[in-house]
C-alpha cells in the first residue's frame, strides 16, 4: 500500500471519531460505513481497530460509542493544556473575590469549548460544560474570542456561516459585522446578558498571545438577577486583570 493511500485510509478511519455528537451518541458498524461512503468490510476493519485502542467500544444490539481511553487522553490533555497550568490558580482567587463561577474556554477551529470551571458559593446550572460545543455567536466567551480574529479570519467566518450569526442578532453586512467585533476587541471585554441562557450574564476577557490572537478566554457567570446588585465595571476589572495575568505567564 503507498504512503498516500495508507494516509487516506488512516483519515478515514479517525473520521469515524466525528461521526459522534449529541445526537448521535451510537452507532452501529453499518452507518459508520455509509456515512464514511466505505465497504461494510471496511467499516468494520475501522470498527475494530478503534476498539482495540480503546477509542471505541462495543454496546448493547452491536452499538458502538466512544470509548474509555478518550477519558484517559483528556485527563492527560488537562494536565499538559499551559492556560489551565497557569490560569487554574488565577481562576480560584476570581471565585474567592466574587463568589461566581469562573470559566475558561478556547476558539478550536471554530468550535468553542469551556475547558475548565471552578465552582462559586452558588453554582450556575450551565447548558455548556467541558468538551460540548458552545454556539459561535453567542455569549461573552465567544464574543471576546472572535474580537481577536484578523479580518480575513474574520471575514471567513462571516462568509460561512452568516444566516447563523444573523440569527443570533448581529448585522447582516460585513462592514457593521466587523465593526461589531472590533468594538469588542477595542473594549478589552464583553458582559452579555441572557444571550445564550436566559438566566445567565457573564463578564469575559481575552486572554491574549503578544501577536494579538488569544490563548482563550477567561470568565465570570452569574444570574441575570444578580446585576442590579453588583458593580459590573469592578467584574469586568476583575476578569480582565486576571486574564492579563494569565497572558504575562505564558508569555
Amino acid at each position: 500500500m503507498s504512503e498516500e493511500k495508507s494516509n487516506s485510509s488512516l483519515e478515514r478511519m479517525l473520521g469515524v471519531l466525528d461521526l459522534f455528537d449529541d445526537q448521535r451518541l451510537a452507532r452501529t458498524a453499518e452507518d459508520i460505513a455509509a456515512a464514511l461512503e466505505v465497504s461494510l468490510p471496511t467499516g468494520y476493519r475501522y470498527v475494530r481497530t478503534l476498539l482495540e485502542a480503546g477509542l471505541l467500544q462495543r454496546v448493547e444490539n452491536s452499538h458502538y460509542t466512544l470509548g474509555p481511553r478518550i477519558i484517559l487522553l483528556d485527563h492527560y490533555i488537562r494536565r499538559a493544556d499551559p492556560v489551565l497550568r497557569e490560569g487554574i490558580p488565577v481562576m480560584r482567587e476570581l471565585v474567592q473575590q466574587t463568589g461566581f463561577d469562573c470559566v475558561s474556554s478556547g476558539l478550536f477551529g471554530t468550535q468553542v469549548l469551556d475547558t475548565h470551571r471552578e465552582m462559586g458559593s452558588m453554582p450556575a446550572t450551565l447548558a455548556y460544560g467541558r468538551g460540548r460545543p458552545r454556539p459561535l455567536f453567542q455569549g461573552a466567551a465567544p464574543k471576546v474570542l472572535l474580537a481577536c480574529f484578523t479580518p480575513t479570519q474574520l471575514r471567513k467566518v462571516f462568509e460561512a456561516r452568516r444566516e447563523e450569526a444573523v440569527r443570533c442578532g448581529l448585522p447582516g453586512e460585513w462592514s457593521d459585522f466587523r465593526k461589531y467585533y472590533a468594538a469588542i476587541r477595542r473594549a478589552g471585554h464583553y458582559l452579555s446578558m441572557g444571550e445564550l441562557e436566559p438566566q445567565l450574564a457573564a463578564v469575559a476577557a481575552p486572554i491574549l498571545k503578544g501577536d494579538g490572537s488569544a490563548w482563550g478566554a477567561l470568565s465570570l457567570v452569574l444570574e441575570t438577577s444578580r446585576l442590579s446588585i453588583v458593580d459590573t465595571r469592578k467584574l469586568v476589572h476583575l476578569v480582565s486583570e486576571g486574564a492579563g495575568r494569565i497572558s504575562a505567564r505564558l508569555a
